[in-house]
């Protein structure tokens, strides 16, 4: 929220610096995002507040016109403008003037860029300034006309000091709602500098007929709308709103419209009470011969209605609508309706200031998609006793600023007031709960400074009677007061104490220490973790065969409310979207190593909730080794780099079973797949991307992408990360090679498990250092050859002792896989 400090101080006043008060709000929970200080760049020496002494017509262009302005240094000087707001003839307007040298936007520029005025000739005319617009001084992006200043403008005044101002712009989350208004900031600013503030009380001067029998009110549902007020405003007339409104609705971050809609708009930011104005003539009976009707009520299945924006919406049963006598007219607390909204024509207002259930409010605001500052508001709570306050404010500006009539009294239905909330709190909870003791005065002085109301009760301890106010819906019990209490006391003051009492043991969580092992051992490997949304598509899980056609959406969890068609499914796989990254990334970089630990989401029969079980996805591209001078040219990653790090990764977490079996999926290119087990368990698969799946996804044409997704659940269950010591041999080992020709298809992983198992205690290291195929050997065979190191604890192996055991390996190759000794 955007608060301008020349606003906040029509309400309290404070003596610290702009530091301090930053420092001071954000403590107290109302964080500061940032500050600026509109004018700054404005040059004071240049830019000035100056008068129209005459405007005559330019001799050489029918659509520019000469303006002599006094700008109070000096002697009057002419400037030539087209601005549509200057005519011939016009005299005394209060005006924005640069003299030559100024620095302005560049209002015709493509980009934000500064200019340096200087002095023109147009049509042979010289020109020694400006008239500005709001553009042209960084305001908005108004550029038709030039700035008309009220007429107490001070001519030569700069006009940095005179429009300039402080905006601090506040990041408050949800469950600051009170805050959402100038009046809300001001009471905490007050709270917390024990400064005095000024609550508006807005009185209305009603001249009108009463309101009785000229509008009717009717809640259906006041489970949805507990109050509804109006005001009716007869005879005003739609002009623009005063260059003082004007300016602080855009210091606010608000664009101003016309004088009704920015009264509304200005209400709403300094009080919090969100209004909606509607052309009274517009909106029908519920009857013949009776007067306009309001009808709250639920929508009905599938009805419609065009909103300001100029969208037909459609509507289901949940959301609540504001309705005439021929239909809906606004959606309730989120937007107005296009048949009923104020026009140039509208001579009559009905008023609308209503209170709405913001969960309502936020569904249907998420659902329409339509983030407007009322449902904002509305969706975080708002007072239900504001109504008729916003209403005398806002009607009186009406009368005062639009030339209106104001009927007597207002339509005020209030079936569901809110229960009044007292909350006995004793004088000894702040030092239990923050270990500071305070007399049962200072805490409801405190209280009090904060709108609650306090009687202290006397006893030991003392007890504070606090009755909470309406618009505090997050205060409801004894902790929720004595955070209260601690931000403006400041929790920079409390003391630091130890704890008494013994720290407690400390329980391990061995599935989240394992996921962290996950990630170190992976990061150890070279790879970046990446995030991405739980969210998907079924395009873009479609684009995971080579087809591209998209899965059933039957088998996938929808969402009701997803933020685009992009993330409209929970995921049940992380492949498509660690594709999506790569492709992402190679658009700038030449190198992708990622990995993913995230959920995700598979149905459960008869289950309202799904599955949520955590995948590991592991994505390469690109060169083996990132460029450098010591490897200027890498070779391509393949599916034995992938190999590696899942190997590496089941190493050392301590799954010995661990290995590949040949497998086909779709996803992956035939031949180059492999499923990883452990013993008879499935812990996924890896493997190098499709070609075809490779386009799918707009990844390079050429470039191998290798890509795992593993059962996380099964990994961890089987992970023995704490290995047994085992004392190393002080015997020296030996050595043998064994060469061995086998058919094509026999798994090299199969043969070297079968080679461990065989060699027993005594073979302690096996590495397959040569794969050899040719005519040598004959078709459909290939040749493997291993160093086989066998060591004893606690003797010397003799040559034969290990040429015995390469034997016994040897019988159990021939009789597995028919292997044959290659000579």
């Amino acid at each position: 929220m955007l608060v301008p400090l020349s606003w906040l101080k029509d309400f309290v006043q404070w003596d610290v610096s702009l530091d301090e008060l930053c420092e001071r709000l954000t403590l107290a929970g109302l964080e500061v995002a940032s500050v600026e200080k509109v004018g700054e760049h404005w040059d004071r020496d240049k830019i000035f507040v100056a008068e129209v002494l005459s405007v005559r017509p330019h001799p050489n262009a029918d659509r520019l016109t000469l303006v002599t302005v006094n700008y109070g240094h000096g002697e009057p000087l002419e400037v030539i403008t087209g601005a549509p707001n200057i005519r011939v003839g016009d005299s005394g307007q209060k005006v924005v003037f640069a003299t030559v040298g100024a620095r302005l936007v560049d209002p015709y520029a493509e980009t934000f860029r500064y200019k340096t005025l200087k002095r023109s000739k147009i049509r042979g005319v010289v020109s020694e300034g400006m008239l500005c617009s709001e553009k042209e001084l960084g305001i908005s992006d108004e550029h038709t006309g030039i700035i008309i200043l009220p007429d107490d403008a001070p001519v030569g005044m700069p006009f940095a000091d005179y429009w300039g101002d402080t905006v601090l712009d506040l990041d408050l989350t949800p469950n600051l709602a009170r805050c959402f208004s100038i009046v809300g900031v001001a009471r905490e600013v007050a709270a917390l500098f024990n400064a005095p503030l000024q609550l508006p009380n807005p009185q209305v001067q009603a001249e009108g007929a009463p309101i009785d029998g000229q509008v009717e009110v009717i809640i259906q549902d006041p489970d949805l709308c507990p109050r509804y007020s109006a005001a009716l405003i007869k005879g005003v007339k739609i002009a623009p709103s005063p260059q003082w409104m004007q300016r602080r609705l855009l210091l606010a971050g608000m664009r101003p419209i016309n004088n009704i809609v920015d009264i509304t708009n200005y209400v709403m930011l300094e009080l919090g009470q969100p209004l909606h104005a509607f052309d009274y003539h517009r909106l029908h009976p519920q009857r013949p011969g009776s007067p306009p009707t309001i009808i709250v009520r639920r929508a009905h299945a599938g009805e419609m209605m065009t909103t300001l924006d100029g969208i037909e919406r459609t509507f289901t049963e949940d959301m609540l609508l504001i309705t005439d006598g021929g239909g809906p007219v606004a959606v309730a607390g989120v937007m107005g309706g296009e048949a009923s909204e104020v026009t140039e024509e509208t001579v009559d207002v009905l008023l609308e200031a209503a209170n709405f259930d913001f969960i309502s409010i936020r569904r249907t605001s998420a659902a329409l998609k339509i983030p407007s500052e009322s449902a904002q508001r509305f969706g975080r709570g708002v007072d239900p006793e504001l109504t008729t306050v916003a209403l005398h404010r806002a009607a009186e500006l009406m009368r005062e600023l639009a030339g209106g009539t104001v009927a007597q009294g207002f339509v005020d239905v209030y079936p569901r007031p809110p229960q009044k909330r007292i909350i006995d709190f004793p004088a000894s909870e702040p030092k239990r709960l923050l270990g500071i003791e305070l007399p049962a005065e200072k805490i409801a002085n405190i209280l009090t400074s904060l709108g609650f109301s306090c009687e202290i009760v006397p006893g030991e301890p003392a007890i504070i009677r606090t009755k909470v106010p309406s618009f505090r819906f997050d205060v409801s019990n004894k902790a929720d007061l004595v955070e209260e209490i601690a931000r403006i006391y400041g929790y920079d003051q409390l003391p630091i104490t130890l704890m008494n009492e013994e720290i407690p043991f400390q329980q391990r969580n061995r599935d989240l220490e394992l996921e962290e092992r996950v990630r170190d051992i992976l990061v150890g490997c070279g790879l970046t973790e990446v995030l991405s949304y739980s969210m998907t598509n079924l395009e873009s899980v479609g684009k995971l065969s080579p087809k591209g056609t998209p899965p059933s959406p039957e088998g996938y969890i929808r969402l009701a409310n997803p933020l685009s068609r992009e993330y409209e499914f929970m995921r049940q796989t992380l492949m498509n979207t660690s594709l999506e990254i790569v492709a992402r990334n190679l658009r700038f970089v030449d190198r992708v190593a990622i990995f993913e630990i995230g959920k995700v989401y598979l149905p459960r029969e008869g289950r309202d909730l799904p599955d949520e079980p955590r995948r590991l996805s592991i994505a390469l591209a690109g060169p083996r080794e990132a460029r450098s001078w010591l490897t200027n040219e890498s070779p391509e990653i393949d599916f034995f780099d992938l190999k590696g790090i899942v190997e590496a990764l089941c190493t050392h977490l301590g799954i010995d079973e661990a290995h590949f079996v040949p497998t086909e999926h779709p996803t992956f290119h035939p031949g180059r797949v492999a499923a990883l087990y452990a013993g008879e368990e499935n812990l996924g698969i890896l493997g190098e991307v499709h070609p075809m799946v490779r386009s799918n996804f707009d990844l390079p044409e050429q470039q191998r992408v290798c890509l795992a997704e593993l059962d996380l659940e099964k990994l961890l269950s089987l992970a023995q990360p704490e290995r047994q010591f085992q004392e190393i041999s002080r015997m020296p080992p030996v050595k043998l090679d064994l060469a061995i020709v086998v058919d094509e298809d026999a798994p090299a992983d199969e043969i070297a498990r079968t080679i461990r198992e065989a060699g027993g205690k005594l073979l302690t290291h096996v590495v397959l250092f040569d794969v050899y195929r040719g005519e040598q050997i004959g078709p459909g065979k290939k040749s493997l050859a291993y160093s086989l190191t066998f060591q004893a604890a606690n003797k010397t192996l003799t040559s034969e002792e290990a040429v015995k055991q390469r034997d016994r390996i040897l019988r159990r190759l021939r009789r597995d896989f028919g292997a044959q000794l290659r000579g």
